[in-house]
């Protein structure tokens, strides 16, 4: 059975999400659950660290550093997993591993214990995150866009909901920060224990007379993937400095910390409310009249021209104090989010469905993981080139040129995108996958 399409009129996001099949409604919520666990923990254990339990700023950035690194490097380990024992699997261990490390980060005070924690929350994310992604898009089968598209909704607005309750609870204690945190995924380990079905991925019947390395062939010589993955990989990079080169110019113009943390919160506050408020019908509009090759370049457009206004601002000379200064630390940058957000609604939805698309149904968690290791690779060379450029930009009295450097960075990408869509090496669809004699739970969503 298939899903049922969409009503014609405008739906609210809850009335949209119960079109979908109950996995793929449950799957959203989890993501927004996984999120709001996440950042209601996260933006707060430097700060704890260093303050509470007194580490210096290298360990602080080792912890933190483990933690990306155990997560982005382990992306591809996960997806082969998850491909291999399926998704449901994966997605389980992942939550109860990331119960475990984040109550472990409330309770000690040891580097190699918080080593550990920090290391086990990574590997968390690198073994659900992949299996989530596929599960989405085998449920959604010839919706996955319409799903992405939402899905991305419940993304963000578990970002905007976390820091908004880690602070509340930060305030009474940060140990008590981590134990909610961690209950959180113990009780999304639980609810996906008992609802979600489980899910055999497409090409179960060959896994077992498959190996490892064969599957790892597979995907690394998909090389439509692999150039597709290298063109958005800079596409990441910029995406990723609405947390570092757009809050570091709003404290550095605004010259008050106080304004400043006040501007850093608009930012993320307005990129995450413009997600919820235009993903899904700006997503519904570009599939009616661009498709996927034109929105996936139209948002990369979109990202390299979000580092426009803080390029142009560099040529304003700084007011001395007041409202002007204010006005200049915060819209810029606030201008660059909402850009920044209009390019990861235009691009995110597509993009996923690109992925699946290139593989041919085949080894999906696999090429999702093995394209979040390429692009965490983007994201950390990004960063250690834009923080370092703009150090050595404003000391040699150049200050425009890490912006026109990101804002030629999507240009780029655009290009590169625009060059495989034109060569045909973008597949638009996947082909559709039939109805499996498997599925007992599908029942029309309208029911719910």
């Amino acid at each position: 059975m298939k899903n049922p399409p969409a009503p014609r009129n405008r739906l609210n996001l809850l009335s949209q999400a119960r079109t979908f099949d109950r996995s793929v409604q449950l799957l959203m919520a989890n993501q927004f659950t996984i999120n709001l666990g996440f950042y209601m923990l996260m933006p707060y254990l430097a700060q704890y660290l260093s303050g509470n339990l007194g580490m210096a700023a290298w360990t602080v950035g080792l912890i933190l550093g483990v933690r990306n690194f155990s997560q982005q490097g382990m992306f591809f380990f996960g997806g082969t997993l998850a491909d291999r024992f399926g998704y449901k699997p994966m997605i389980i261990t992942g939550l109860m591993l990331r119960t475990v490390g984040f109550a472990v980060l409330g309770l000690v005070d040891s580097l190699p214990a918080l080593l550990a924690a920090s290391a086990a929350t990574g590997l968390a994310g690198a073994l659900f995150n992949p299996a989530v992604r596929a599960y989405v898009a085998h449920d959604a089968r010839e919706r996955r866009v319409e799903a992405f598209a939402l899905f991305n909704v419940f993304y963000q607005a578990g970002i905007l909901l976390g820091p908004l309750v880690g602070v509340a609870l930060t305030g009474v204690s940060f140990r008590l920060t981590c134990l909610v945190a961690a209950g959180v995924f113990t009780v999304l380990s639980i609810v996906q224990i008992r609802a979600l079905p489980a899910r055999t991925p497409s090409h179960g019947a060959e896994r077992s007379v498959t190996t490892v390395l064969s599957q790892w062939r597979t995907v690394v010589s998909n090389r439509p993937f692999l150039l597709f993955s290298l063109a958005m990989i800079g596409s990441y990079a910029l995406s990723f400095q609405v947390y570092l080169a757009l809050p570091l110019e709003v404290r550095r113009t605004a010259g008050d910390e106080q304004v400043g943390t006040v501007g850093v919160g608009l930012l993320f506050a307005a990129s995450g409310l413009a997600t919820i408020a235009g993903q899904t019908r700006l997503t519904a509009w570009c599939k009616k009249h661009w498709g996927s090759g034109r929105s996936l370049v139209a948002g990369l457009t979109a990202l390299g021209a979000a580092f426009l206004p803080p390029l142009a601002a560099t040529a304003v000379p700084t007011p001395p104090d007041g409202p002007a200064r204010w006005a200049l630390a915060v819209g810029p940058p606030l201008l660059s989010a909402l850009l920044i957000a209009l390019g990861t609604m235009l691009a995110y939805p597509f993009e996923m469905d690109t992925i699946v698309a290139l593989a041919e149904n085949r080894y999906v968690a696999t090429h999702y993981g093995l394209y979040n290791t390429i692009c965490g690779i983007g994201i950390t060379l990004g960063n250690l080139l834009t923080g370092a450029a703009l150090d050595a930009a404003r000391s040699a009295g150049t200050p425009a040129l890490p912006w026109l450097a990101l804002a030629a960075t999507g240009g780029g990408c655009a290009l590169a995108v625009f060059g495989l869509h034109r060569t045909g090496r973008l597949i638009p669809t996947a082909p559709e996958e039939p109805d499996r004699p498997d599925r007992p739970d599908r029942q029309p969503a309208t029911k719910n």
